[in-house]
């Protein structure tokens, strides 16, 4: 089945592609079908890499998935304001509409307090609602991060240098709806300046950690009923993404160190290791099918009960 998405969308291209069946909006409208509604709040300075990167794993399911791409007040300055008027639709715009899912990226702004960021009040209105709104909802990052300090309370912490490379994760519940497939071990790329801390989500009954990394620290944290997720690392990341933040942080001048575990034998020219695609593909897969499609209501309405 395909992901439904405006075929003027950058995107739609690139995953024509890649043979990944997408379906333009006016051909969706003629399927006697219920898609799956997912929203996506992209808060990362490049919206067309990163809506790319998160359809691009949306779309790895039989099942029919329609996106709605969300954007805060804040304006970008990476993507042209034109893109954001054709494709993305404000909170407000879609505060009375109601989501199987929602994934709220990562955005460049750890190193700030959560309340200098200009845009964190309409954040936690979004995390108020996404709690009677969305079924299942996926933060990335330091959406991550926010979502954990506003639900839980639980604090970041600087880091020393920046977390860059990509690390190895241990699984620790296989068995869990998340995890289903993976191995003991999978790769995933992280990219931050701040971390959460185990012992402060362990003291949380409602919350399990279901991946950590020794280097990298925890990775994947769920509620017990799976309808918030937390990933701290960044698997929807494309090959390159990391030599572009290298290549980026040098002409800076910010004198950033090499990803690790990412460049062959430390070599920045050498093509870098793209070894977390299948363990992406088969997360999102898992959260698409486990967590939403086989527990969301059919009836969006009755979301609102579930939280009551």
């Amino acid at each position: 089945m395909p992901i439904q998405i405006p075929d003027n969308l950058p995107a739609f291209a690139t995953l024509e592609e890649e043979n990944i069946f997408v379906i333009p909006d006016d051909r969706a409208e003629h399927q006697d079908i219920r898609a799956l509604k997912i929203a996506i709040l992209n808060l990362m300075p490049n919206k067309i890499a990163t809506e790319t990167q998160l359809l691009r794993l949306l779309s790895n399911t039989p099942l029919h998935v329609e996106i709605d791409l969300v954007q805060t007040g804040h304006s970008p300055k990476n993507t042209p304001q034109e893109h954001m008027l054709k494709f993305y639709k404000s909170f407000s715009e879609v505060r009375d509409n109601r989501y199987d899912g929602l994934i709220i990226t990562g955005a460049p702004v750890e190193q700030m307090e959560y309340n200098e960021v200009d845009y964190w009040d309409e954040l936690c209105e979004v995390f108020e609602w996404s709690k009677t709104n969305v079924f299942s909802t996926i933060h990335i990052c330091w959406g991550a991060q926010a979502g954990l300090y506003y639900h839980y309370g639980i604090p970041k912490y600087p880091l020393e240098r920046k977390m860059s490379g990509v690390f190895l994760h241990k699984t620790l519940d296989q068995h869990h709806p998340l995890m289903r497939g993976f191995g003991d071990t999978f790769f995933c790329p992280h990219s931050r300046h701040t971390e959460v801390r185990r012992e402060d989500i362990v003291k949380i009954n409602e919350l399990e950690i279901l991946a950590e990394s020794q280097e990298a620290g925890v990775h994947i944290v769920s509620d017990l009923s799976q309808r918030q997720i937390f990933l701290t690392g960044h698997c929807e990341y494309d090959r390159d993404t990391l030599a572009q933040e290298y290549d980026r942080d040098m002409k800076k001048g910010l004198n950033p160190k090499k990803p690790k575990h990412y460049f062959p034998y430390g070599d920045v020219t050498a093509v870098p290791r793209f070894n977390w695609s299948c363990s992406a593909n088969m997360l999102y897969a898992n959260w698409l099918n486990h967590c939403v499609y086989q527990k969301t209501p059919y009836d969006l309405r009755e979301l609102e009960a579930l939280e009551n």
